[in-house]
């Protein structure tokens, strides 16, 4: 495989990240509402990346997997349907996140930790043990699977501080607002 070819098939999975920031950045582009900017992120981050980006992977797994299991380097199995529909799991998470509440977007977003974190032990584990460096192993696949549950808690934990310093100034009360409602959520 030709180092062009290489790197053209180890960044596809960034291509879902970079839509996620462009988006991003475009629709907030003269917000000065730090509440209302980290909402668009989060909306963004949760459609974009993490929604279209694993149904991508599910289309990808589930219509060409023999290509999906070259870009990996194992042979075609029958995981590779299992993985296919995670990835629809993870879809449907990050769609329905980005219309969610505060727990909402943190479930889906430690969910879609649990399993992308797991698979970057995985993919970390078959290059060290194997010298499996495909590019659908240890190209952007890492990145993207690092980040998005990564950003999506960070961006959903900055939302949740700067709509509480929000409230607090509206009200103008100066206790923090999770300890006058502590069930708000």
């Amino acid at each position: 495989m030709s180092t062009t070819s290489y790197l053209a098939q180890a960044a596809v999975p960034l291509i879902w990240l970079v839509i996620a920031c462009v988006g991003a950045l475009v629709r907030t582009r003269g917000v000065h509402d730090r509440v209302a900017r980290l909402e668009t992120w989060q909306r963004w981050w949760s459609i974009a990346a993490l929604g279209c980006g694993s149904l991508w992977m599910f289309v990808s797994f589930m219509g060409v997997p023999d290509v999906m299991a070259e870009a990996i380097g194992f042979n075609r199995t029958p995981f590779m349907f299992e993985i296919g529909f995670a990835n629809l799991g993870l879809a449907y998470l990050g769609l329905r996140a980005a219309s969610g509440s505060y727990r909402e977007r943190m479930t889906a977003a430690i969910s879609s930790g649990l399993f992308l974190w797991g698979a970057t032990i995985g993919h970390l584990y078959q290059a060290a043990a194997n010298g499996d460096n495909h590019p659908g192993n240890v190209g952007g696949v890492l990145i993207y699977d690092v980040f998005i549950p990564a950003v999506m808690i960070i961006l959903a934990r900055r939302w949740r501080t700067a709509q509480n310093h929000a409230d607090q100034a509206r009200s103008g009360d100066h206790a923090p607002v999770d300890q006058r409602h502590p069930i708000a959520g």
